[in-house]
């Protein structure tokens, strides 16, 4: 992280300020006027993340399963992040399955991991390995696996211009890298699922 300190609240508006004056538009003109504010007030949440502490989330866990070791899966989670190159909307739906071992976490808690990191400059392969990452190094479970589909309006909405395109990426650990069949379970659910999403 940046050691730099953060910029004030002031200086982020001035620098929208800035912004519409360098679009070619009059940043004190009635539309505009609160813009500024507004716009540092959306960054505030589209950027929430970096104050959130994905591993302290997950650290409350529950014991009691009657020895449940089955696939557990959250599907269909919606995101909205962006881009760290264009700083452009990313939107789409992340999977997240892992096998417990000897222990859960609440289903919101895996939701909650997902919006910690994709309320951050972000590109897709990096969110998608740090949800998995971070789910297994803290539950210590049989196997992790996440599957990401996202649209990037980077290339959707500018540049290449391919509306309709999306993006792919999948994390494998433990059982689900290890035994195809695992994987193939946990693929199925997913396949399944993303024809409705």
């Amino acid at each position: 992280m940046n050691s730099e300190k953060k910029p004030t609240r002031a200086e982020v508006e001035a620098a929208v300020k800035t912004i519409i004056r360098w679009t070619g538009d009059d940043p004190s003109r009635d539309g505009l006027q609160e813009t500024p504010s507004r716009v540092a007030k959306a960054l505030e949440e589209y950027f929430r993340g970096y104050d959130q502490d994905p591993e302290a989330i997950l650290q409350k866990t529950f014991e009691e399963i009657e020895g449940y070791d089955e696939m557990i899966v959250l599907r269909g989670i919606r995101f909205e992040s962006h881009c760290e190159h264009h700083m452009a909307p990313i939107i789409g739906h992340a999977w997240v399955g892992y096998i417990p071992d000897g222990r859960v976490v609440g289903i919101s808690k895996l939701a909650r991991v997902v919006d910690a990191y994709a309320k951050r400059l972000q590109i897709q392969e990096k969110m998608t390995a740090q949800i998995a990452n971070t789910i297994q190094d803290v539950l210590k479970p049989q196997g992790v696996a996440v599957v990401i589909k996202a649209e990037h309006h980077c290339m959707t909405t500018r540049g290449v211009l391919k509306p309709g395109t999306d993006m792919v990426t999948s994390r494998m650990l433990g059982a689900f890298r290890d035994n195809p069949l695992t994987r193939q379970e946990f693929l199925a659910i997913v396949t399944e699922d993303s024809k409705t999403s």
